[in-house]
């Protein structure tokens, strides 16, 4: 394997999309809403601010303020309850941030991993129109990204998307597409992308560089790409040094493949435009 090989997964440069498996609602179940002219007036949006809940047409909801507003659903905990709701705090926002599963707790994750502006979960509750009346949906997270597009999210397991939920998926993506967003339904993640991930979270948060460890580590790979196990082998501390490899893996100053798993063989190497 190497860096250059088409079925690496480069760290340093991937964006969100191809770390996702993605779901699609059949066009069956977009033909099931009403989309004749003036939908966009007729479907609304509801929100929650500090002062209460706004509501306003669909249309409108490229002007939903994200970072003044909060979740327009309470989380909630209790005993026996199928889901694992929790709280996950982002480097990127410097914030908790609401989940009600593990599997949104990883697209939190990968979202603080790619980084963005601001996340807010249940972002807003979509009231649509369908041939059998009107129905309401709760997005899972809103997120602004670094480059200020913003993208709308659901979250669900493939196993669990039943018909009511891919009606749902296809009116949240009609509203998001309307105002210039993007959608996805996030349904699993490409092979040990999220064990990387998770291995590399262990030290997202600032560390104190006081030996120049870090300037160790990216004098090593700057040549060519090196076995991390041999790369903090070759620094002055090698035990503190793997910590410091792992946050410059997650900062994206260094670069390893999300494909396979993470192990002293894995092949790391300067972020590119960092040589």
């Amino acid at each position: 394997m190497t860096v250059s090989d088409a079925s690496v997964v480069r760290s340093d440069r991937c964006g969100l999309k191809v770390l996702l498996s993605h779901f699609e609602a059949g066009e069956r179940f977009r033909e099931l809403l009403v989309l004749g002219s003036g939908w966009p007036r007729r479907w609304t949006v509801a929100w929650r601010t500090p002062g209460g809940e706004l509501m306003g047409p669909a249309r409108d909801l490229g002007a939903v303020p994200v970072a003044g507003c909060e979740p327009v659903r309470r989380f909630s905990w209790r005993a026996r309850q199928r889901h694992r709701p929790g709280l996950e705090f982002m480097v990127s926002t410097g914030r908790l941030h609401g989940f009600e599963s593990l599997e949104e707790r990883r697209l939190l994750l990968a979202l603080d991993f790619v980084g963005v502006v601001e996340v807010l979960p249940q972002p807003f509750r979509l009231r649509f129109e369908t041939i059998g009346g009107f129905r309401k949906h709760v997005p899972d997270f809103l997120a602004v990204m670094r480059d200020g597009s913003r993208w709308l999210f659901d979250v669900r397991p493939a196993g669990l998307i039943e018909e009511a939920d891919e009606v749902a998926f296809a009116a949240a993506g009609e509203a998001a597409w309307a105002v210039g967003w993007r959608y996805s339904v996030v349904v699993g993640w490409r092979p040990h992308v999220f064990s990387v991930l998770d291995a590399l979270s262990a030290q997202r948060r600032d560390l104190v560089d006081q030996l120049g460890l870090q300037g160790q580590l990216l004098g090593v790979v700057a040549c060519e790409p090196v076995a991390f196990g041999n790369l903090v082998a070759r620094t002055s501390l090698p035990a503190v040094a793997r910590a410091h490899a792992l946050h410059l893996l997650w900062r994206r100053r260094l670069g390893v493949d999300l494909s396979r798993p993470l192990r002293d063989g894995s092949l790391v190497w300067p972020a590119e435009g960092r040589r």
